[in-house]
């Protein structure tokens, strides 16, 4: 047996055991603990910065671009945010315990169906520190035990983010093993882990394709994910054009590292004369690189041409693919050919142009006249979320406490016996 498969198996049987005892902690004692891991991350500000710091010399070595380097970034105000995530999670209804709904049998039998834990959370996730915060809250909120598993370019940060939450979770007298980091950078433990169906009960991977792949191709439990975040924006013809240049550049420039951020951008033939120049200015302001087809590029001059590949990349950058389409067919038709069904919007002033744009587009958050920058669980409203699914079963969209978790069904009687 390697060190690693040692290594595997400690972190999962520890998970498991802690899993068992989350499963049963009240919500007060869950309270506490996001509220005294807040306090820990505000007082430890320095200290965190300073691990931060240590990551982001490393980051060149790692041929990280300017995106990535932004969100791996920590500041005060982004440690601030982080705190107030966990205040955020901490006002939410705890999921667990919810009796989805309820019957009594003809011979008496109660049955109930009730909300409880996944059990045991195999996270892995790049660049993002702040998702170490976000991921723990989640799942322990939501009575499940986490093994958490960063990227090499984040570990120092997610040390010492990992330092406060574990610290917390002994003050408050929760499963010490309730959030565990795998401390070492070495891709051998992940594949390790990925054979752990027997105690791991799902992975969720978070972060570019070729990670992702690898772990829905190894897995031998169930995976939450996402492979790709090409996202669109198409202008109808009967679209107010200032909220749509608005839009546009909230959803291509506000963020363009994130999975939610614009890629490709569909204009309506009737409305590209006077719209698309109006762009081509927006986007030369924000250094934003087009690649459009031919009829975009007639009226944006300095566009490059876009191939097909352009269409199916998701670019994470400050680039844009455009297309001049013949209607919303062609613009539905486009997203089905080229998309990846995480987010879509439309902008429309024509209800009924809204409402098919809606039911035809198979994404797992449609937007109408706002910015594809919303689909996000704190946006949505489900506090800080660990990731977005675009899978059908068993959760869609972002995923908040309600995503991490299944149910039971629990019968009560009073003797009845089945004859």
């Amino acid at each position: 047996m390697s060190e690693w498969t040692e290594y595997a198996d400690q972190l999962t049987r520890q998970a498991r055991r802690a899993s068992r005892a989350l499963a049963i902690a009240g919500g007060a004692k869950k309270q506490r603990w996001l509220h005294r891991s807040a306090e820990l991350l505000l007082s430890r500000t320095d200290d965190i910065i300073a691990a931060n710091a240590l990551d982001l010399q490393q980051a060149p070595a790692y041929d990280l671009n300017a995106a990535a380097i932004d969100r791996l970034k920590l500041t005060p105000s982004r440690l601030q945010a982080i705190a107030s995530a966990l205040g955020d999670v901490a006002g939410l209804p705890d999921p667990v315990g919810e009796i989805l709904d309820s019957n009594v049998r003809p011979n008496g039998l109660l049955v109930t169906r009730v909300r409880v834990p996944l059990g045991v959370v195999f996270f892995i996730y790049e660049s993002r520190p702040n998702v170490t915060v976000d991921a723990a809250s989640l799942c322990v909120k939501s009575g499940n035990a986490v093994i958490l598993r960063g990227g090499k370019e984040a570990l120092h940060s997610n040390i010492a983010l990992h330092r406060v939450l574990s610290d917390a979770l002994i003050e408050t007298g929760m499963p010490e093993h309730a959030v565990q980091l795998v401390q070492s950078t070495e891709r051998q433990i992940v594949g390790e882990l990925l054979k752990r169906g027997d105690r791991i009960d799902v992975t969720i991977p978070r972060g570019g394709k070729s990670l992702i792949e690898r772990v829905a191709a190894e897995a031998t439990m169930p995976v939450i994910k996402h492979f790709d975040g090409i996202c669109h924006l198409y202008v109808d013809k009967t679209a107010d054009q200032q909220m749509a240049l608005a839009i546009l550049k909230d959803s291509k420039c506000q963020r363009p590292g994130v999975c939610n951020a614009l890629e490709c951008l569909l204009v309506h033939q009737d409305i590209a004369e006077s719209f698309l120049p109006k762009v081509g200015a927006l986007l030369q302001t924000e250094q934003v690189e087009i690649r459009g087809c031919d009829r975009t590029r007639q009226l944006i001059t300095w566009a490059k041409p876009a191939t097909d590949g352009d269409y199916r990349t998701e670019y994470l950058d400050l680039k844009i693919s455009m297309k001049v389409v013949d209607d919303l067919t062609a613009a539905i038709n486009h997203i089905e050919e080229y998309g990846s069904h995480h987010t879509d919007s439309i902008v429309t002033n024509d209800l009924s142009a809204a409402n098919r744009f809606t039911a035809e587009v198979d994404s797992a958050a449609v937007m109408v006249n706002a910015s594809t920058r919303f689909n996000d669980g704190g946006e949505f409203g489900l506090g800080a979320e660990i990731g977005i699914s675009t899978d059908k079963f068993h959760a869609r969209g972002p995923c908040g406490l309600r995503e991490l978790t299944s149910y039971k069904w629990v019968a009560h009687g009073s003797g009845q016996v089945r004859n």
